[in-house]
């Protein structure tokens, strides 16, 4: 299901984003999908360096699977 939303974006930015979607025959929207899309793998890779980085510091620890499935009561 897609649900719409209002966004404020600089005037330069929405004008590229008009050249890129006339010379690709694509929507704004789907431009701005793909966009978000593309970004979230980038997301992805930021929040597991800083899950990295907790670990070594020791901020955080590791809980073996077989831990969690015991407490969730699943027998594996």
């Amino acid at each position: 299901m897609k649900q719409a939303i209002n966004i404020r974006i600089d005037t330069d930015i929405l004008e590229s984003l008009d050249q890129y979607a006339s010379e690709l025959n694509k929507t704004r929207t789907s431009l701005i999908q793909k966009s978000i899309e593309l970004y979230f793998d980038t997301l992805d890779e930021m929040v597991a360096d800083q899950r990295i980085d907790a670990l070594k510091n020791r901020e955080s620890t590791v809980v073996p699977l077989s831990e969690v499935f015991k407490k969730a009561g699943i027998d594996v």
